[in-house]
């Protein structure tokens, strides 16, 4: 329907020029036209807006669940567009433990997210049945934290990669592929020994990092999305519909 509408009103406004007495006119007489086709655009967008608002804002959440214990969720985190969903401390020398996740389709190529995106028996797009973790782990006094960029599925955690960052490199800002900074990260995880790598995911899963983190991270990650596509909406709603300068 809206891409009927701009052709329609270019054929009025034609028309209008070819039939009016005087160039003045007929000028007159295409402004207003543009600005009722305008207008119109605008109220049939704006009701398409406002319909797939309401039917976004009667979708039931999943129940509330609450992350395992002794991981806490970082206040204000759903409000916030990155950074640190879940805390803890962990061990006698106080590491502390910090965890974001995305989804692991935002990093996949687009052929394997069309595979995988398909809605589950619980209404969840099946992307966020596979998450992307980003886990610092640093100790009070250290310039350095240990990060790992991991696949979290329901009955698994795989470690994609490992590296030692320096506390005053930038803070992770939303791509957690991202590979910034000059400092050296290690081999990639798959040509380590294949030791070293069992050694790091018993590292990680002392910490707490399994799969039992899968069902508070996926609720909370779905919950997120919901309320940024209802906020989306709206704002687009204002922006269409704020009243133009005098």
């Amino acid at each position: 329907m809206l891409r009927r509408a701009a052709p329609m009103a270019a054929a009025l406004g034609r028309r209008a020029l070819a039939t009016s007495p005087t160039s003045s006119a007929a000028a007159t007489t295409a402004a207003a036209i543009a600005a009722a086709s305008s207008s119109a655009v605008n109220s049939i967008l704006l009701r398409s807006l406002k319909d797939h608002y309401l039917e976004v804002s009667k979708m039931k959440p999943p129940p509330k669940i609450s992350p395992p214990k002794p991981y806490t969720i970082v206040k204000g985190a759903l409000d916030q567009p990155s950074g640190p969903v879940l805390r803890r401390e962990y061990g006698d020398m106080g590491e502390e433990i910090s965890i974001s996740v995305a989804r692991l389709a935002n990093f996949l190529p687009p052929d394997a997210v069309a595979a995988s995106d398909s809605d589950g028996a619980d209404g969840m797009s099946g992307s966020i049945g596979q998450l992307f973790l980003h886990v610092d782990i640093s100790r009070p006094g250290s310039g350095k934290s240990l990060q790992f960029l991991c696949g979290l599925y329901p009955d698994a955690v795989g470690i994609h990669s490992v590296c030692l960052r320096s506390k005053s490199a930038e803070s992770w800002d939303g791509d957690m592929a991202s590979k910034g900074g000059g400092e050296y990260r290690g081999r990639i995880f798959q040509e380590l020994d294949e030791k070293v790598r069992d050694a790091l995911h018993l590292y990680i899963e002392a910490r707490g990092i399994n799969e039992k983190l899968f069902p508070f991270l996926q609720a909370w990650l779905y919950v997120k999305d919901h309320r940024n596509l209802i906020r989306w909406f709206k704002n687009v709603g204002s922006f269409i519909s704020e009243p133009k300068p005098e």
